[in-house]
This record gives structure tokens, sequence and C-alpha cells, in this order.
């Protein structure tokens, strides 16, 4: 059997820094929430010792010698997210997106139909069929080639950004039968 391995981050968004641990711990040991970059993962983790994490700072937790952080404690739900990392996860989101706009464009230069009465852009908050044909319609002439372009050719279809941003908050809260950009999170069975 042949299970396709699951894609790891490699690099995370520090959304919340606790240098004290949770209150409710027996062990007061530092944690760091983070979002990863490429299937905006929750994850939490323990950085090395005498390093002090900012909001928003970038920090690698890939395979190879990592810097700031020492393990990957778990994976997280967004219910299990403190009330400061879920303030700062779409700004993460964002700051995300922003920096890949490439990568995000392409979404709507190619996302399909979901089934034979659904478009996977049409999951968008804010898109319905009306800019759903604009873009399609748009993107048969020319595909587009950055955030702004999309907006100047599909007229008023909001922040695409933002779009992004929302429709990733959906999946994160678990609020969609659809992942389209996050990687489902399984409950912990016990």
């Amino acid at each position: 059997m042949d299970e396709k391995k699951e894609e790891l981050e490699e690099y995370a968004v520090v959304i919340d820094f606790l240098p004290t641990g949770k209150s409710f711990s027996a062990n007061p040991e530092p944690i760091a929430e983070l979002l990863g970059e490429s299937r905006f993962t929750l994850l939490e983790a323990v950085p090395k010792p005498g390093v002090v994490l900012h909001i928003g700072e970038r920090v690698y937790i890939g395979k190879g010698e990592r810097d700031k952080i020492a393990l990957i404690k778990s994976r997280l739900s967004y219910s299990e997210l403190t009330e400061g990392a879920k303030n700062e996860l779409p700004n993460a989101i964002a700051s995300i997106v922003k920096a890949n706009e490439k990568r995000f464009v392409e979404i709507f230069n190619t996302a399909g139909p979901l089934n034979i009465r659904e478009h996977k852009l049409e999951l968008f908050p804010g898109i319905g069929k009306r800019h759903l044909n604009a873009i399609l319609t748009a993107r048969e002439e020319k595909k587009f080639e950055s955030f702004e372009d999309l907006t100047s050719r599909v007229k008023l279809l909001q922040d695409p950004v933002k779009l992004i941003v929302d429709r990733v908050l959906i999946e994160l809260k678990g609020e969609s039968r659809f992942f389209l950009l996050t990687r489902p999170y399984s409950q912990r069975k016990y």
C-alpha cells in the first residue's frame, strides 16, 4: 500500500510566545504557538533554552539544524490556541499570503469545479456565481499575474488576500467539508 507521505512544514510564523508556558501546565517551560507557511498547520513548539521569540517572527522548523526551535510538541486545533494566538492568526495568514503572492494567485488561475454544482473558487467568502464567472472569463483571456492584476480585471472583487485569509480561517476552525489551503485536523481518539 503506497500512502502519500504527509507534507511537513519547513518554516512557521510565531503567533504566540509564552515564556513561562501555559498557566495550567504543571511543567512551566516556554511554549510557542506557530503557523506553518506551506499548509497553515497550527503547531505547539518548545524554543531552545534562552531563546525569546517575537510575534510575527519567521522560524525554521524543518528537518535540518534549527536555530530557535528545540522541538515541535504537537499539532493544535484552532480551539486549542491561546486567545493571543487567535487574535494574531489573521495577520500571520495575511503575511504568509503576501510573501507568497505567486503561489496564491495561481489558485485563481487553476482552481476547477468541486462537483457539477460548485466551483472551488465559490468556497472563498465573497465569491458567488457572478464573481466566479468574471474570474473564469478573465483567466481564459490571460492568466492573472498578481493580486493587483486580479482586482483590476475582475470588477468589484474584494481584496484577494482577505478572501484567502477568511478561507484559511474557515478551514482551521473546521467549518467546512472541503480543505483547499490547509491540512484537515483530525480529532484525537482517546
